[in-house]
Protein backbone atom coordinates (compact mmCIF):
# COMPACT_ATOMS: atom_id res chain seq x y z
CA UNK A 1 0.00 0.00 0.00
CA UNK A 2 1.38 3.36 -1.00
CA UNK A 3 1.82 6.26 1.41
CA UNK A 4 -0.65 8.38 -0.46
CA UNK A 5 -3.40 5.82 -0.07
CA UNK A 6 -2.93 5.83 3.73
CA UNK A 7 -3.94 9.53 4.04
CA UNK A 8 -7.65 9.93 4.42
CA UNK A 9 -9.37 12.88 2.78
CA UNK A 10 -10.27 15.83 5.07
CA UNK A 11 -13.68 15.81 6.56
CA UNK A 12 -16.04 18.34 5.01
CA UNK A 13 -16.47 21.57 7.01
CA UNK A 14 -19.85 22.36 8.37
CA UNK A 15 -21.35 25.47 6.80
CA UNK A 16 -21.15 28.58 8.98
CA UNK A 17 -24.55 29.90 9.71
CA UNK A 18 -24.95 33.66 9.88
CA UNK A 19 -26.32 34.94 13.10
CA UNK A 20 -29.64 36.65 12.78
CA UNK A 21 -29.34 40.44 12.24
CA UNK A 22 -30.00 42.53 15.29
CA UNK A 23 -33.13 44.62 14.97
CA UNK A 24 -32.43 48.21 13.91
CA UNK A 25 -32.93 50.76 16.62
CA UNK A 26 -35.59 53.25 15.74
CA UNK A 27 -35.56 56.87 16.91
CA UNK A 28 -38.66 58.61 17.98
CA UNK A 29 -39.75 61.96 16.59
CA UNK A 30 -38.91 63.53 19.95
CA UNK A 31 -35.30 62.33 19.68
CA UNK A 32 -34.98 63.77 16.17
CA UNK A 33 -36.42 67.07 17.37
CA UNK A 34 -34.03 67.18 20.33
CA UNK A 35 -31.01 66.54 18.08
CA UNK A 36 -32.13 69.31 15.72
CA UNK A 37 -32.54 71.79 18.57
CA UNK A 38 -29.11 70.93 20.01
CA UNK A 39 -27.47 71.36 16.59
CA UNK A 40 -29.25 74.69 16.08
CA UNK A 41 -28.17 76.00 19.49
CA UNK A 42 -24.56 74.97 18.88
CA UNK A 43 -24.58 76.65 15.46
CA UNK A 44 -26.02 79.85 16.93
CA UNK A 45 -23.43 79.90 19.70
CA UNK A 46 -20.58 79.27 17.26
CA UNK A 47 -21.62 81.86 14.63
CA UNK A 48 -23.39 84.39 16.86
CA UNK A 49 -21.19 84.42 19.96
CA UNK A 50 -17.87 82.60 19.67
CA UNK A 51 -16.92 83.83 16.19
CA UNK A 52 -17.83 87.54 16.74
CA UNK A 53 -16.07 87.57 20.14
CA UNK A 54 -12.98 85.94 18.64
CA UNK A 55 -12.82 88.29 15.65
CA UNK A 56 -13.49 91.35 17.81
CA UNK A 57 -10.80 90.33 20.27
CA UNK A 58 -8.24 89.88 17.50
CA UNK A 59 -9.23 93.25 16.00
CA UNK A 60 -8.93 94.99 19.37
CA UNK A 61 -5.44 93.58 19.83
CA UNK A 62 -4.37 94.44 16.28
CA UNK A 63 -5.81 97.99 16.13
CA UNK A 64 -8.39 99.08 18.69
CA UNK A 65 -9.10 102.37 16.89
CA UNK A 66 -10.14 100.66 13.67
CA UNK A 67 -12.05 97.98 15.57
CA UNK A 68 -14.17 100.66 17.25
CA UNK A 69 -15.18 102.44 14.05
CA UNK A 70 -12.19 104.69 13.28
CA UNK A 71 -13.68 107.41 15.48
CA UNK A 72 -12.40 110.97 15.07
CA UNK A 73 -12.44 113.60 17.81
CA UNK A 74 -11.93 117.35 17.77
CA UNK A 75 -9.20 119.02 19.87
CA UNK A 76 -11.61 119.07 22.83
CA UNK A 77 -12.12 115.30 22.66
CA UNK A 78 -15.66 115.44 21.28
CA UNK A 79 -16.54 112.71 18.79
CA UNK A 80 -17.26 114.34 15.45
CA UNK A 81 -17.38 111.37 13.10
CA UNK A 82 -15.51 108.50 11.56
CA UNK A 83 -12.50 108.67 9.28
CA UNK A 84 -14.37 106.28 6.96
CA UNK A 85 -17.38 108.55 6.34
CA UNK A 86 -17.36 111.98 4.69
CA UNK A 87 -19.40 114.89 6.01
CA UNK A 88 -21.21 117.78 4.37
CA UNK A 89 -18.64 120.57 4.70
CA UNK A 90 -19.42 123.87 2.99
CA UNK A 91 -17.56 126.41 5.15
CA UNK A 92 -15.21 128.42 2.91
CA UNK A 93 -12.32 128.13 5.41
CA UNK A 94 -12.36 124.30 5.24
CA UNK A 95 -11.49 121.83 2.51
CA UNK A 96 -14.54 120.40 0.82
CA UNK A 97 -15.41 116.76 0.35
CA UNK A 98 -16.76 115.07 -2.76
CA UNK A 99 -20.46 115.71 -3.36
CA UNK A 100 -22.93 113.03 -2.31
CA UNK A 101 -26.26 112.07 -3.83
CA UNK A 102 -27.46 110.96 -0.37
CA UNK A 103 -26.01 113.94 1.54
CA UNK A 104 -23.57 111.54 3.27
CA UNK A 105 -26.45 109.75 5.00
CA UNK A 106 -25.33 106.24 5.95
CA UNK A 107 -28.92 105.06 6.47
CA UNK A 108 -29.93 105.77 2.88
CA UNK A 109 -27.10 104.19 0.94
CA UNK A 110 -26.75 104.32 -2.80
CA UNK A 111 -28.20 101.89 -5.30
CA UNK A 112 -25.61 101.87 -8.03
CA UNK A 113 -23.16 104.55 -9.14
CA UNK A 114 -25.01 106.92 -11.48
CA UNK A 115 -24.13 106.84 -15.16
CA UNK A 116 -23.08 109.88 -17.17
CA UNK A 117 -26.60 110.31 -18.57
CA UNK A 118 -28.34 110.05 -15.18
CA UNK A 119 -30.43 113.25 -14.68
CA UNK A 120 -29.83 113.14 -10.92
CA UNK A 121 -26.07 113.13 -11.46
CA UNK A 122 -26.32 116.02 -13.91
CA UNK A 123 -28.35 118.04 -11.43
CA UNK A 124 -25.84 117.34 -8.66
CA UNK A 125 -22.88 118.34 -10.85
CA UNK A 126 -24.57 121.57 -11.92
CA UNK A 127 -25.44 122.40 -8.32
CA UNK A 128 -21.89 121.69 -7.15
CA UNK A 129 -20.26 123.74 -9.90
CA UNK A 130 -22.71 126.62 -9.39
CA UNK A 131 -21.95 126.68 -5.68
CA UNK A 132 -18.21 126.68 -6.34
CA UNK A 133 -18.64 129.47 -8.87
CA UNK A 134 -20.22 131.66 -6.17
CA UNK A 135 -18.21 130.63 -3.09
CA UNK A 136 -14.94 130.03 -4.87
CA UNK A 137 -15.04 132.77 -7.53
CA UNK A 138 -14.48 130.20 -10.26
CA UNK A 139 -14.87 131.22 -13.88
CA UNK A 140 -15.69 129.13 -16.90
CA UNK A 141 -12.00 129.02 -17.83
CA UNK A 142 -11.04 127.02 -14.75
CA UNK A 143 -10.82 123.23 -14.81
CA UNK A 144 -11.96 121.42 -11.70
CA UNK A 145 -10.66 117.91 -10.93
CA UNK A 146 -13.27 115.26 -11.63
CA UNK A 147 -13.00 113.89 -8.08
CA UNK A 148 -14.05 117.22 -6.62
CA UNK A 149 -17.35 117.50 -8.47
CA UNK A 150 -18.40 113.83 -8.89
CA UNK A 151 -19.70 111.56 -6.11
CA UNK A 152 -17.93 108.36 -5.17
CA UNK A 153 -19.46 104.93 -5.66
CA UNK A 154 -20.51 104.72 -2.00
CA UNK A 155 -21.48 108.42 -1.67
CA UNK A 156 -19.57 108.36 1.64
CA UNK A 157 -15.91 108.33 0.61
CA UNK A 158 -13.96 110.95 2.63
CA UNK A 159 -10.85 110.67 0.46
CA UNK A 160 -9.76 112.91 -2.40
CA UNK A 161 -6.78 112.71 -4.72
CA UNK A 162 -4.13 115.33 -3.78
CA UNK A 163 -4.74 117.57 -6.81
CA UNK A 164 -8.41 117.94 -5.81
CA UNK A 165 -7.30 119.15 -2.38
CA UNK A 166 -4.34 121.31 -3.42
CA UNK A 167 -6.52 123.31 -5.81
CA UNK A 168 -8.65 124.42 -2.83
CA UNK A 169 -5.73 125.98 -0.94
CA UNK A 170 -6.10 129.57 -2.29
CA UNK A 171 -9.78 129.62 -1.38
CA UNK A 172 -9.15 128.30 2.14
CA UNK A 173 -6.30 130.74 2.77
CA UNK A 174 -8.34 133.68 1.51
CA UNK A 175 -11.29 132.66 3.68
CA UNK A 176 -9.13 132.67 6.81
CA UNK A 177 -7.80 136.12 5.88
CA UNK A 178 -11.29 137.56 5.36
CA UNK A 179 -12.67 136.25 8.66
CA UNK A 180 -11.52 138.29 11.65
CA UNK A 181 -12.47 135.52 14.07
CA UNK A 182 -10.03 133.05 12.49
CA UNK A 183 -6.27 132.74 12.56
CA UNK A 184 -4.82 133.41 9.13
CA UNK A 185 -3.18 130.41 7.44
CA UNK A 186 -0.97 131.15 4.44
CA UNK A 187 -0.84 129.23 1.19
CA UNK A 188 2.59 127.87 2.11
CA UNK A 189 1.32 126.63 5.48
CA UNK A 190 -1.70 124.99 3.88
CA UNK A 191 0.43 123.35 1.20
CA UNK A 192 2.70 121.85 3.85
CA UNK A 193 -0.35 120.71 5.79
CA UNK A 194 -1.94 118.98 2.80
CA UNK A 195 1.34 117.31 1.84
CA UNK A 196 1.64 115.91 5.36
CA UNK A 197 -1.75 114.22 4.98
CA UNK A 198 -1.07 112.56 1.63
CA UNK A 199 -1.31 108.78 1.94
CA UNK A 200 0.41 106.57 -0.62
CA UNK A 201 -0.83 103.07 -1.50
CA UNK A 202 0.56 100.23 0.61
CA UNK A 203 1.89 98.54 -2.52
CA UNK A 204 3.54 101.02 -4.93
CA UNK A 205 1.60 101.55 -8.17
CA UNK A 206 -1.33 99.51 -6.82
CA UNK A 207 -4.07 101.84 -5.66
CA UNK A 208 -4.48 105.60 -5.56
CA UNK A 209 -2.68 108.28 -3.58
CA UNK A 210 -5.25 110.14 -1.49
CA UNK A 211 -5.94 112.64 1.26
CA UNK A 212 -8.52 112.02 3.97
CA UNK A 213 -10.28 115.39 3.87
CA UNK A 214 -12.13 114.91 7.14
CA UNK A 215 -8.92 114.30 9.08
CA UNK A 216 -7.31 117.22 7.29
CA UNK A 217 -10.14 119.56 8.28
CA UNK A 218 -9.95 118.51 11.93
CA UNK A 219 -6.31 119.53 11.99
CA UNK A 220 -7.12 122.74 10.14
CA UNK A 221 -9.75 123.67 12.74
CA UNK A 222 -7.06 123.66 15.43
CA UNK A 223 -4.87 125.93 13.28
CA UNK A 224 -7.52 128.53 12.61
CA UNK A 225 -8.78 128.56 16.20
CA UNK A 226 -12.21 126.99 15.72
Amino acid sequence: MSASSAISPPAPKEPVRASPAAPRRTHSSLQHLRATVVLLVLALLATGVVYPVLVTGIAELADSSVANGSILRDPNGTVIGSSLIAQNTSAPYLFWERPSMTDYNTTLGADTPPGPSDPALGALLNETIAYMDVAWNFSANHTLPYWLVAPSGSDLDPDLVPEAVLIQIPRVSEATADNSTLHFVSVIQLTDLVNSYITNPVIPYVGVTYVNVLQLDIKLLSLIGK
